[in-house]
């Protein structure tokens, strides 16, 4: 299949239980077509189906400049309205789905790009990556949950400096506003990113499946309603045969113990 048409615009490796999916339009800085969301799609539910964690990276110097403005300016009204929606799905598929995301950010992370950042669990970004939301200066509005996601990560004042300022952050400051988790050295950002999705393979795969959708549905919630479906989750994570096993093995002295950082 040729690069344009689906297959090729996303890369797929399964690594023992973590799928690497890689965003393949280097060319481009790996701009995120309507295409490029379906591949994105297909490798996201194939790797639902496989692994036990995943990583989204991007070839080349850049993780992703955002949206194919190309394509944008030809679709009508509905069109678009559709378009955003489909984003919206495909991307809550990530934040909302069965197994956890790492994304592997360097260069340009803006956009689209963001939005699709924010929607994984844990983002880690090269101290060359940069952040930009320059939709105010292109005279369009973010359409790919960014208003959710990303408002949710640094503030909804932070969001607003960045689109009607054109402001554009480094992977430092990102950090200290909460849109990143992890900073790594130039070419570092893949292999901490699988280290990461390696570690998150290991849990029980019901307790992440829980901290994917019961933590933001929680956060959407009254602090009562909130704390009520904490007890319900908890009591089900609890009583599945895999943690049953493994807090046997910790009673048992066969687990391992929370240890300060730097004490192995």
């Amino acid at each position: 299949m040729s690069a344009q048409n689906g297959a090729d615009l996303v890369r797929y490796e399964l690594r023992g239980p973590v799928a690497v999916i890689g965003l393949n339009r280097p060319e481009k800085r790996n701009a995120i077509s309507d295409s490029v969301v379906n591949a994105i799609d297909a490798a996201v539910g194939r790797a639902a189906r496989e692994a036990k964690a995943a990583v989204i990276y991007g070839a080349g110097p850049h993780f992703c400049a955002g949206l194919d403005l190309a394509e944008h300016v030809e679709k009508s009204l509905m069109e678009a309205v559709e378009n955003s929606r489909h984003w919206h799905r495909v991307f809550d598929r990530i934040e909302r789905g069965t197994i956890p995301f790492v994304v592997a950010l360097q260069g340009a992370v803006v956009g689209g790009g963001f939005e699709l950042a924010a929607s994984a669990q844990i983002r880690v970004a090269e101290r060359s990556a940069f952040f930009g939301l320059p939709e105010g200066q292109r005279g369009i509005f973010v359409g790919g949950g960014g208003s959710v996601r990303i408002g949710r990560l640094i503030g909804e004042a932070r969001m607003a400096d960045m689109m009607l300022t054109g402001r554009v952050l480094t992977a430092e400051e990102m950090e200290r506003w909460g849109g990143v988790s992890y900073l790594a050295e130039e070419g570092g950002a893949l292999d901490k990113a699988i280290e990461l999705a390696e570690r998150m393979a290991s849990n029980a795969s019901f307790s992440n499946y829980a901290v994917l959708n019961a933590l933001p549905r929680i956060r959407d919630m009254s602090s009562e309603d909130g704390l009520f479906l904490e007890s319900v989750i908890s009591a089900l994570t609890t009583a599945s045969p895999e943690a049953e096993e493994r807090l046997r093995a910790f009673l048992e002295k066969r687990a391992a113990k929370v240890k300060a950082p730097g004490h192995g």
